[in-house]
């Protein structure tokens, strides 16, 4: 069997990947990337938020997307509008405690990830598409991976480094046994792509419009406009409610749901679904370690929270711009220490996010977003975490995201 050699072997050609290979190959390190695929594929998570624009920006991949945003469909995005029960309210992302881009996009991942793989090829990467990794073997020594080709035929890589940015695919986790139990319930969601034919003064594009189910609060809508008049629109549902239904009828479903909620029936009463709805359960996942020997896992590959707040890729884009110098710096002969400098420091933001999901679906924190006098200087440390900037320990609310919240769900709850 064939047996290359790499500096650094990347599981994964999304948005991690690509900025992890970006970072390493502007270090001088031999990068091969693997991916399953074949890109344009297909992914969700199109909503990205603010702080995602550093690091893209970091790895020489923004300009790119920003020069030919409008052709993609890209949309400006400013901030993130929520509804329940016929009242509204907003977070302005350019109102925030927390100093960095204010703006974003949202993008058909599909389009998005495909502008940062070739963008980090045009940079010199090497993407090897529909190479799948079929084992992985790590000691103190270095990493080996069996991989399948676009023929079938294995062969073997040898690394100094694996890094898994497989996303939702978890190849790592998979193979090394590295899986655990999310501590968060299993949900499912629903979504497809519509011509949204929105025309109705009050709605912003600029915008993700979150929406509560009017009845059960734990039930909620995306609704994310994209530039070219199309728009991605899903639901996420405890399966509790789905009872006696059957959950392949996934068309069914998202329709029925939809027209439970008045607004967005209103909202889309023009709409024409122009892909057939897909359906995620199940997605929340964790593992027993971010690291070991001579590998690491990236975004969602090691732990995904829940998609409310859109933390995924920028989670996933943190922990590539946090992991790259420490890989330059362990591939150098320096000592590096994982757990405080990756795990704790990338999990510092994760559990910020993880107290906000919690604290929506137990309502304090729909509590705190619907209450009729907001105060401004609160408003713009939460705006900086919806923004993305999780990791800003001078923010009170991501310094002590739990006591803060339910010191603030409180007040809330009392007036």
């Amino acid at each position: 069997m064939q047996t290359q050699h790499y500096d650094v072997v990347i599981i994964g050609a999304g948005p991690a990947g690509s900025l992890a290979a970006s970072l390493l190959h502007q270090g001088g390190r031999r990068v091969l990337v693997l991916e399953k695929e074949q890109f344009p594929r297909f992914s969700i998570g199109e909503s990205l938020l603010p702080q995602s624009m550093v690091f893209l920006e970091q790895a020489g991949l923004l300009q790119n997307v920003e020069q030919h945003a409008e052709q993609l469909g890209f949309q400006f995005k400013n901030g993130a509008a929520f509804h329940r029960a016929g009242v509204d309210t907003q977070f302005d992302f350019t109102e925030k405690f927390t100093p960095g881009p204010g703006t974003t996009f949202q993008v058909k991942r599909a389009l998005f990830d495909k502008t940062l793989a070739d963008t980090a090829q045009q940079q010199g990467v090497e993407i090897r598409y529909q190479h799948s990794v079929q084992a992985c073997q790590t000691s103190s020594e270095r990493a080996q991976l069996t991989v399948l080709d676009t023929e079938g035929v294995a062969y073997q890589v040898n690394a100094e480094f694996v890094l898994d940015a497989s996303g939702f695919g978890r190849v790592l986790p998979r193979l090394l046994q590295l899986e655990k139990s999310s501590e968060f319930a299993v949900r499912c969601s629903f979504f497809a792509h519509f011509n949204d034919k929105i025309d109705c003064d009050v709605f912003d594009r600029n915008k993700i419009l979150i929406t509560v189910h009017p009845e059960h609060h734990d039930i909620w809508y995306w609704l994310i406009p994209f530039s070219d008049g199309t728009a991605s629109v899903g639901v996420v549902i405890d399966p509790v409610h789905l009872a006696g239904q059957d959950l392949d009828l996934c068309d069914d479903i998202l329709q029925g749901y939809l027209a439970q909620d008045p607004n967005l029936a209103r909202l889309l009463s023009q709409a024409e679904q122009i892909v057939p709805a897909r359906k995620i359960q199940g997605y929340s996942a964790d593992v027993t370690s971010l690291y070991g020997p001579r590998f690491a896992l990236l975004g969602n590959a090691g732990e995904f929270l829940d998609p409310v707040f859109s933390s995924g890729v920028t989670i996933a884009l943190r922990s590539a711009a946090l992991i790259a110098p420490l890989v330059e710096r362990y591939l150098a002969g320096e000592d590096v220490d994982f757990e405080i400098e990756y795990s704790q420091a990338l999990k510092q933001g994760v559990n910020c996010f993880k107290t906000f999901v919690k604290a929506w679906y137990d309502q304090r924190f729909q509590d705190v977003i619907f209450h009729q006098q907001q105060d401004d200087t609160v408003k713009k440390m939460i705006s900086s975490i919806l923004a993305g900037y999780a990791w800003d320990e001078s923010n009170p609310y991501v310094k002590q995201s739990e006591r803060r919240l339910n010191v603030l769900a409180e007040l809330c709850q009392s007036s």
